[in-house]
């Protein structure tokens, strides 16, 4: 039982099965046009929320609201599933894949025998498309990959039931019904605005504020909570970024890339520049995880290191809060 689907590698895993689930249903929708309209970028600093013990910083919108806002501006409709039990989540997996349906699912990364050991950490909104199954293995597309992959079917019931924070109880979703046309340009606008309006937020820990907010914290930490919870916190930050799903530089990349696909549909120069200056933020975001990293590897040479990482996030913070005013103003 195997469809005949097309694996494409991206760069993030929500936006790959939600770009990869439109090609193989006939939409030709790139990763970064679903991640703009579905305004996946974020900042988000949780510390009630723990994560491998340490506060959690998000750096996108809460997973499957990328696929969720992207299909209820193109006018897609979607099914959503979860269930109480692995042999129960099987049986609708299997139903789905007789019927050439690939579906998408969230599993935790821990399990996933295919990652290399240093992706495997206790994370349960990774994403991946199940294509087919041969014997007693199902076949994989995980966007992340290069290639696809196959998992047994005691493998895939221990990621789509992994425990935890968003544990996914076998969550399951797919694509169930199409307009004739998507709505692609309002749906660009209104991913912008909802963009913007996250970024700018007046809430102390989310968007341009949150980011001012954890510098803040970072200043403290040391003598706070001592070198060593520091450093581990600081790292977190950094794996939250650069290791789960791309997070700041990378999302600003991709951000920048919908940006300048956009100028083109909607015929607006104003996006093209701004995807310029979204791409140096970009570079601005991956120095910061660069030297952050220094730090807790205790590589840096830097005399009060902490501060100094502090106020990068800080420029940061202050471009990105000028960028978001222009871009509301851009469309």
């Amino acid at each position: 039982m195997e469809i005949n689907f097309t694996h494409h590698q991206t760069a993030h895993c929500e936006n790959g099965v939600v770009s990869n689930l439109m090609k193989y249903n006939g939409f030709d929708v790139s990763e970064p046009m679903v991640f703009g309209i579905g305004s996946g970028l974020m900042f988000c600093y949780i510390p009630f929320l723990k994560v491998n013990h340490a506060p959690a910083i998000s750096y996108r919108t809460m997973p499957g609201q990328i696929f969720k806002r992207f299909a209820k501006r193109t006018g897609i409709k979607i099914k959503k599933e979860k269930f109480k039990t692995p042999q129960q989540a099987e049986a609708r997996l299997i139903e789905n894949l007789e019927k050439n349906n690939p579906v998408g699912l969230q599993v935790g990364v821990y399990n996933l025998v295919y990652f290399p050991d240093e992706y495997r950490f206790h994370f349960n909104a990774h994403n991946l498309i199940v294509y087919g199954k041969q014997n007693d293995s199902y076949l994989i597309s995980d966007p992340v990959m290069e290639t696809v992959t196959t998992l047994t079917s005691k493998e895939l019931d221990k990621v789509r039931f992994a425990k935890g924070a968003f544990a996914p109880k076998g969550h399951m979703y797919y694509p169930i019904g199409f307009p004739e046309k998507l709505n692609i340009e309002s749906a660009i606008i209104k991913g912008i605005k909802n963009t913007c309006r996250d970024m700018l937020a007046p809430v102390p820990v989310i968007g341009v504020k949150g980011i001012k907010y954890t510098a803040k914290l970072i200043r403290k930490w040391p003598k706070k909570k001592g070198v060593k919870v520091a450093n581990h916190y600081l790292g977190q930050i950094v794996r939250m970024q650069e290791e789960i799903g791309t997070g700041g530089g990378g999302f600003r990349y991709i951000y920048a890339a919908f940006l300048q696909e956009s100028s083109k549909i909607l015929n607006n120069n104003k996006l093209a520049e701004l995807s310029k200056e979204m791409t140096v933020i970009g570079d601005l975001w991956r120095d910061f995880a660069l030297d952050a990293s220094r730090i807790y590897k205790s590589r840096s040479a830097k005399d009060d290191a902490y501060n100094h990482v502090a106020s990068q996030l800080e420029v940061i913070a202050d471009k990105e809060e000028a960028f978001f005013k222009k871009l509301k103003k851009a469309i």
